[in-house]
């Protein structure tokens, strides 16, 4: 009897688990680059090379709507994992899903980022490096974390076919590059000497980590594109992800060549710069081939069809590093074709931040998004 009755109880148990916060159960990891995707706007427009009265005001604006949403989406997942565990583990064991857990480390970092670049304008410079210090700090250690974990998964536990390599799969190894990229915002900070040295050399490591394994996932993402089956539609702007690490790491090598003098002994800091010219202009290359090639498969896809995504995201954190990375190429090449770069590749991710802003919030308040996927 006790066995019989205790059956029962614990189905009911499970079906009263199983119905709270309904809302957020279909609520990914994927749902983080809308926070990347805000925060890079800030990030990017406060460095452009041109003056545009209300343009940092405006960032910082901007900046503190994508606290604003890292916040609420934090607590969200929170709900998602309490009430919704087995969805959670399901994410973690798809092959499609499980990457976008490296969007956790990139948002904590963008927005812990913008903080340092035009956050500190409203909360001053002791709140603006504790929080940033916080973010870069979780951030950081998440983003290896996926780096390894996610991997790992996709050998030991992922049932993965040949034909299904996606540009998703840049996500976790690419996050480690953003670390790289705006963890010397935080190095002026730190006792001179040692710390700061450290703090560079530690950027550094986390930049060849990032790059030597993207240099490893591009080879099969374009192979797939080459001979495997054309990408689901839905998924087309995905491709705009191959961006990320080319941008984010020409951002790195400028922010380097920034922080050195002072920090490393000479020659080592005048060799910081040299490598950002020589790494970032030939990478910056790339990145517009790749760019006019992205453009050209999204143009294809939406004449087919595309409908709006939460992929359409991937249009603007990507776009992003690339409006970083030209801000940096035209200040140590004093190129101004490089300005005018960053000022046009800014308009296109403001065009997109904005879409992909509007589109979400109707699928939000249609219910549409967070529905469980057909």
């Amino acid at each position: 009897m006790v066995t019989a009755a205790s059956q029962p109880l614990g189905a009911a148990a499970r079906t009263r688990v199983g119905t709270r916060a309904p809302a957020v159960r279909h609520l990914g990891p994927n749902w983080y680059a809308s926070v990347m995707g805000t925060a890079i706007i800030a990030n990017a427009g406060a460095a452009l090379p041109v003056h545009v009265p209300g343009l940092r005001t405006a960032c910082t604006v901007v900046w503190a709507l994508s606290l604003l949403m890292l916040t609420t989406l934090l607590g969200a997942r929170a709900l998602h994992w309490r009430h919704h565990r087995d969805q959670a583990r399901a994410h973690l064991l798809d092959p499609t899903m499980a990457p976008f857990y490296g969007c956790l480390s990139m948002a904590l970092l963008a927005v812990g980022g913008g903080t340092m670049i035009v956050g500190v304008d409203w909360i001053g410079t002791t709140a603006a490096v504790a929080l940033d210090t916080v973010l870069f700090i979780a951030g950081t250690l998440i983003g290896l974390a996926a780096a390894v974990a996610i991997p790992y998964l996709m050998v030991a536990r992922h049932k993965i076919a040949a034909d299904q390599a996606s540009p998703v799969w840049l996500l976790p190894v690419v996050a480690p590059m953003v670390s790289a990229a705006l963890g010397p915002l935080l190095i002026p900070h730190l006792p001179a000497g040692q710390a700061q040295q450290t703090m560079l050399y530690a950027c550094v490591a986390m930049f060849g980590l990032s790059l030597l394994a993207t240099l490893v996932m591009l080879p099969i993402i374009f192979a797939r594109l080459v001979t495997g089956p054309a990408l689901p539609l839905a998924l087309t702007p995905t491709l705009f992800l191959v961006l990320g690490p080319l941008g984010q790491s020409t951002t790195a090598t400028n922010k380097f060549a920034d922080l050195a003098p002072g920090v490393v002994p000479a020659p080592l800091d005048q060799g910081f710069t040299v490598f950002a010219v020589l790494y970032g202009v030939p990478v910056m290359g790339f990145a517009l081939m790749w760019l006019a090639l992205a453009l050209a498969m999204v143009v294809r896809a939406r004449r087919q069809g595309m409908g709006f995504a939460m992929t359409w995201w991937a249009f603007t954190f990507p776009v992003g590093t690339c409006v970083t990375g030209a801000e940096g190429l035209g200040k140590h090449t004093g190129l101004t074709a490089y300005d005018w770069l960053a000022v046009a590749l800014y308009a296109f991710l403001v065009l997109a931040a904005a879409t992909a802003l509007v589109q979400t919030a109707r699928g939000l308040v249609s219910g549409k998004l967070l529905a469980a996927p057909r």
